[in-house]
């Protein structure tokens, strides 16, 4: 049995009348759609109620399942002590996915339990629900930073599990749209925030699924969307399903985005495997880039997929130019796939008898030594995107004002401890901001003092 429905609904404390004081009769066309919502699932009567919640626990590179046989939450927090909820969990179920993933050796499970309490991410859906419909037990779903094709690959996880439980399951993704609509609004205005809350409500609107892969993640950031990878993961648990979509509404009066979408399953179609064919123009993309590589990079791509591969060092090979072969710098490799970072490792100063070995060496560590993930594995090395940072002379500076994000790197130290950031990352706009995080990485606490020193770097991609 697949999904009966799913809706992706906001979670604005306000609606809550005790919260919103009044508040929430801004956004009635909100609230009206909300209603609907829940009359429709009080109609399907489901044994399970699953919410994905952007304000669930949230790690990195997990996702969390909430633990235990039930759990309570109220909007104490927002001023409405006396709004409490107490739910039950379907335990059964939640195991069913958390095997799977395990099976299928995907990051999603029970462990990290950090605060077992509803959060209102949960509760402002079950609010409506709850007046309609006190039956179904829940399920709670956290996020995590993993890219997109692992919340959509969590759906199919979810989906697989439903069907062979039998259980007559709705899937409710919880989400804001954007956060800068209005320049009243608490976050402000950024052109983004229209331009996001237009294209998902057209995308969701439409269960144009497949189109979820093309937000640009620096979009998604300047507009502050909240929701994004729940709608992704809802969009797995349709996977290979004709959807029959309606949008009921859509508001940014308060400055931030809230829509709302229902979504029914309307058969088997099997041109909506839409990671599978995602995942295919990001390989043939990949592949391209790859074939236009510099030869520091090829060198570089070499050594990762022989050790992968093989857990074999290659040798320096020959015909390699005369700047690999015959001078000795610092070298950084850095691994990223599907736009986020998989790996970087590097030296700061030469410790190889020339640039060739250093690539070799720090391709190897960047692929497999980097303590922030787990190593690469064979079937992530056709999506894999490579660069090469050849590192110039460090040069002592007395100022902040002698740092330039785009020209230079920054090395911070105190005493033994070092952090270094390289130039031109994404994100990383302000001279601050660069030497903050190399400060955190070289552990430096805030009040210690530290000295600094600025290289420039030649980038290969």
């Amino acid at each position: 049995m697949t999904v009966s429905a799913a809706f992706m609904v906001p979670h604005p404390p306000l609606i809550i009348p005790e919260v919103g004081r009044g508040g929430e009769k801004q956004i009635l066309a909100t609230t009206n759609a909300y209603e609907k919502v829940a009359e429709e699932v009080a109609a399907l009567k489901p044994d399970t109620i699953i919410i994905t919640s952007p304000h669930s626990v949230m790690y990195a590179d997990y996702f969390h399942i909430s633990p235990g046989h039930r759990a309570t939450g109220s909007f104490a927090d927002f001023g409405a002590s006396g709004v409490r909820f107490s739910e039950e969990y379907d335990t059964e179920l939640a195991d069913a996915i958390a095997l799977l993933a395990e099976k299928e050796n995907f990051p999603a499970g029970t462990m990290g339990e950090r605060e077992s309490s509803l959060d209102h991410g949960t509760m402002v859906p079950l609010w409506f629900i709850r007046k309609k419909y006190s039956g179904g037990k829940i399920i709670r779903i956290g996020l995590s930073g993993l890219p997109l094709t692992y919340h959509y690959r969590l759906g199919q996880i979810i989906a697989k599990a439903i069907d062979e439980s039998g259980k007559k399951v709705v899937l409710i993704a919880s989400g804001d749209l954007s956060h800068k609509l209005q320049e009243y609004g608490p976050y402000g205005f950024s052109k983004e925030g229209p331009e996001y809350d237009e294209n998902i409500m057209e995308v969701c609107g439409k269960a144009e699924f497949g189109r979820l892969f093309e937000f640009d993640e620096s979009l998604c950031k300047l507009a502050a969307e909240c929701g994004h990878r729940s709608f992704v993961i809802m969009a797995g648990v349709f996977d290979g399903l004709r959807v029959k979509a309606t949008a009921l509404s859509h508001e940014d009066v308060t400055g931030v985005g809230y829509g709302i979408c229902t979504f029914y399953p309307d058969g088997a179609d099997e041109s909506r495997h839409f990671l599978q064919e995602y995942e295919k123009k990001l390989e043939k993309e990949c592949k391209e880039k790859a074939d236009a590589n510099d030869e520091y990079v090829r060198l570089a791509r070499a050594s990762v997929e022989s050790w992968v591969k093989e857990h074999r060092q290659i040798q320096v090979p020959d015909g390699l130019s005369d700047d690999l072969l015959t001078r000795t710098a610092g070298t950084f490799v850095s691994i990223h796939k599907m736009g986020q970072l998989r790996g970087c490792i590097g030296t700061t100063s030469a410790t190889q008898d020339n640039i060739a070995k250093e690539i070799i060496q720090n391709a190897i560590s960047a692929s497999t030594h980097d303590p922030r993930f787990d190593p690469i594995t064979e079937d992530e090395l056709k999506f894999l995107d490579i660069s090469v940072d050849v590192l110039g002379e460090t040069e002592d500076i007395d100022s902040p004002d002698k740092l330039d994000v785009k020209k230079y790197g920054v090395i911070v130290s105190h005493g033994v401890k070092r952090g270094l950031l390289l130039p031109n990352l994404d994100g990383i706009d302000s001279v601050e901001e660069q030497i903050d995080i190399a400060r955190q990485k070289g552990g430096i606490l805030e009040d210690e003092p530290y000295t600094l020193q600025r290289f420039e770097v030649v980038r290969h991609f």
